[in-house]
């Protein structure tokens, strides 16, 4: 299956299936294709009843909470590498389609995740980084445990590099190591060859961004909030981070319904930032019959942003003052039917953090 992917996405681009948002894309919709927001949703944990690490730990009663939302009927969780395919193949997801995925193969994802979520009849991904589970780090899952939950089907593994250090501050050379390392250690210890990856930390820029592609993987992810439509770049895709602080089940229901939000020429072309574009002149082209633009809203932490509509579909956000080292997000939301909302959302990141 996870083979198939890559082959589905090649096979798409050059039927002009899949749409990307990375700049100088330009979007290009047939009338057999599905709407342009049919995607789907994607939530993002790390660790389970471990109160000692707050911001990356959910509690068990707000898991279970989740878990029992999930199953009330409303929502179809698929496997990750299904909602990947689909979207490759220009299959149409069902509605409230949803992905469950963990970070980083903490203990706790096999003792207190793991059953709840195989209970459940629940699919997941696990992104896995490698060192951790080699050298027996306290309080991380050994490959013995990765192997019995991946028999226990309904869990896909991918990969997360060796070490999780911030790709940046190393050469490319480096980064190409770190990153076919990691895939090749899952796939002499598991017996499968991951081909969905996240960056760690949520950190990519451009160039990484393209290395990834390069090596073959079908997708990448990010740790920036946001719905995946088909316009939305397949190694820049979103999740929602799931913890303590934004993991009440009002919020989570607020995630589980959010609807995507189609964006084309997306600037600037590059998340990394440099001193001389940051702050970063942020700007998007909304499709047409997605949302009165009149009513976007559009957030980043101790910033005030002016946003201005250019002509019917264009939105250009100004920020107040430039970013301050390290990870900087900024937030869009629009109304949508039935009372969900629509949200993009995008990671900058400023060397020196």
């Amino acid at each position: 299956m996870q083979n198939a992917i890559a082959t589905l996405w090649r096979w798409a681009a050059a039927l002009f299936v899949a749409v990307q948002i990375w700049p100088g894309a330009g979007a290009v919709v047939s009338a057999a294709e599905p709407a342009a927001d049919n995607g789907a949703v994607v939530v993002m944990y790390h660790r389970f009843g471990e109160g000692s690490y707050a911001a990356t730990n959910i509690g068990l009663d707000q898991f279970d909470g989740h878990i029992e939302e999930l199953g009330s009927g409303r929502y179809n969780v698929l496997p990750l590498p299904e909602i990947v395919a689909a979207l490759a193949g220009g299959r149409k997801l069902p509605e409230r389609s949803l992905a469950i995925t963990i970070d980083d193969a903490f203990l706790s994802v096999y003792t207190q995740a793991w059953p709840r979520l195989r209970n459940a009849g629940l699919p997941f991904t696990l992104f896995v980084a490698t060192e951790p589970v080699d050298r027996n780090y306290p309080g991380y899952m050994n490959w013995v445990q990765l192997r019995e939950m991946l028999a226990g089907g309904g869990v896909t593994i991918a990969a997360h590099g060796v070490t999780h250090r911030s790709m940046f501050g190393r050469s490319m050379a480096e980064t190409r190591q770190e990153i076919a390392r990691g895939r090749a250690r899952i796939r002499e210890q598991l017996g499968v060859a991951p081909e969905l990856f996240a960056y760690p930390f949520g950190e990519y820029g451009r160039a990484l961004r393209d290395l990834v592609a390069e090596l073959g993987f079908a997708a990448a992810f990010g740790q920036h909030s946001g719905a995946i439509a088909r316009t939305t770049d397949r190694y820049a895709l979103p999740r929602f981070p799931l913890n303590e602080s934004y993991g009440d089940l009002q919020r989570f229901r607020l995630v589980a319904n959010t609807l995507p939000m189609p964006t084309v020429d997306v600037t600037p072309i590059d998340p990394l930032l440099t001193a001389a574009n940051n702050p970063p002149p942020y700007g998007f082209t909304v499709l047409e019959g997605f949302g009165n633009l009149e009513r976007i809203a559009c957030y980043a932490i101790g910033q005030t942003l002016n946003i201005e509509q250019l002509g019917s579909r264009r939105v250009e956000v100004r920020l107040s003052e430039a970013f301050k080292p390290g990870r900087n997000r900024i937030n869009c939301t629009l109304p949508g039917p039935e009372g969900r909302w629509r949200w993009l959302g995008r990671q900058f990141y400023v060397p020196g953090g």
